[in-house]
């Protein structure tokens, strides 16, 4: 697909982990004109928490070692401030989901905002033809439909597919996954080989806006008297005030600690109800469900999300998946009814679309409900 790499221009994303850094050595390899490129997309004082955490994707020790990588490769780097954008594209989504009562995945909204539109911008203006990234992924096009799409990395363990189901078909277009063929352990052995200073660099887990990863002392700083506002609400199980809570934004589906109850058998989060600030428990059979509806349906291998096709579905990152059938609701809704009930889906995550190894779509759910209407 790629022809005459030496005329064409690659921006390389580089966080200065060693997945991003062996990306650009690839590329550089392969006799493409890298760019390496590590984008500010927070103000490091303005987020609280630890503060130059090494191994959070845009921290400053990120943008020295991206810089120093990109050296030893004898490639430019610049860093670029999306700062602005992340925290209107980003931020304040996330802040938003909480305080409507949904548990929200800001990477996959990064992923499509920044990581893919912004820089293509970036990349227009130096004339590069090209994106490319770290990420375990594989973008593919097929010629029956005309439309690219991701599929799952080589490494199942590593594979990032399900952050990605937000591209749009002018991004996937553009983007190269040097990365989507190898294993983690095969990374670690390319990077020892190109001589980089990250080969032996951890991982980074934590939301990189949040390097603490304490994300009620992230809402509590960021939204103004937000305590005050939402302590003391009621905790509800089977239509009855059983307790109180400290805020619904600090809970998600499913959780099981922190409730201060003390019951015969373990009680869970089953709903929260953010406009009347309570929070509804159950047993465990209470977060099993069969049926949801999603929004926001981004499809990638076809046109539309179709009447009852069936998928294996992902209801967050670590799934393995469930069989379902997706039907079409119209103006980018979705229902998802699944074969088996699973537990704890929880509003504000993505829903995933798989067929064998490739995403076909994805959405945002929306609503739980128990039965097929």
């Amino acid at each position: 697909m790629h022809n005459q790499k030496e005329n064409t221009t690659v921006l390389v994303g580089m966080s200065g982990g060693v997945d991003s850094s062996v990306a650009a050595a690839v590329l550089a390899d392969q006799g493409y004109k890298v760019i390496g490129v590590t984008i500010k997309t927070y103000r490091y004082e303005d987020v609280g928490g630890n503060i130059g955490n090494e191994s959070s994707c845009c921290s400053l020790d990120g943008i020295n070692d991206a810089r120093l990588v990109c050296d030893n490769l004898g490639i430019p780097h610049y860093v670029v401030d999306f700062t602005e954008p992340f925290e209107k594209n980003v931020i304040s989504y996330f802040i938003d989901e909480y305080l409507s009562g949904r548990t929200p995945n800001p990477c996959v909204i990064c992923n499509r905002t920044i990581k893919w539109e912004e820089m293509l911008k970036k990349a227009d203006l130096v004339g590069a033809e090209y994106i490319a990234t770290g990420h375990f992924a594989q973008v593919n096009f097929s010629k029956e439909t005309g439309r690219y799409y991701i599929s799952r990395g080589k490494d199942i363990n590593k594979d990032q597919s399900y952050a990605m189901w937000t591209l749009t078909q002018e991004s996937l277009r553009r983007t190269i996954f040097p990365l989507g063929h190898l294993t983690k352990p095969e990374v670690r052995q390319l990077a020892v080989r190109y001589g980089l200073r990250t080969a032996s660099k951890g991982e980074s887990f934590e939301i990189c806006f949040i390097p603490d990863n304490d994300y009620n002392r992230f809402l509590k700083n960021n939204v103004e008297g937000l305590e005050d506002s939402v302590d003391g609400g009621d905790l509800v199980m089977d239509g009855r005030i059983v307790g109180k809570h400290k805020g619904f934004p600090f809970y998600t589906i499913g959780q099981r600690k922190g409730l201060g109850l003390s019951t015969p058998e373990p009680v869970y989060v089953t709903k929260i109800d953010y406009k009347n600030n309570t929070i509804e428990i159950g047993k465990n059979s209470d977060l099993m469900h069969s049926v949801l509806i999603a929004r926001d349906v981004n499809m990638l291998k076809y046109p539309d999300s179709g009447q009852g096709r069936k998928v294996k579905a992902k209801i967050r990152y670590k799934d393995d998946g469930g069989e379902a059938v997706v039907h079409d609701l119209g103006s980018g809704r979705v229902k998802v009814a699944f074969d088996e009930p699973r537990r704890a889906i929880t509003p504000g995550q993505s829903i995933v679309f798989y067929e064998g190894e490739d995403v076909i779509g994805g959405a945002i759910i929306d609503e739980v409900t128990k039965e097929v209407e």
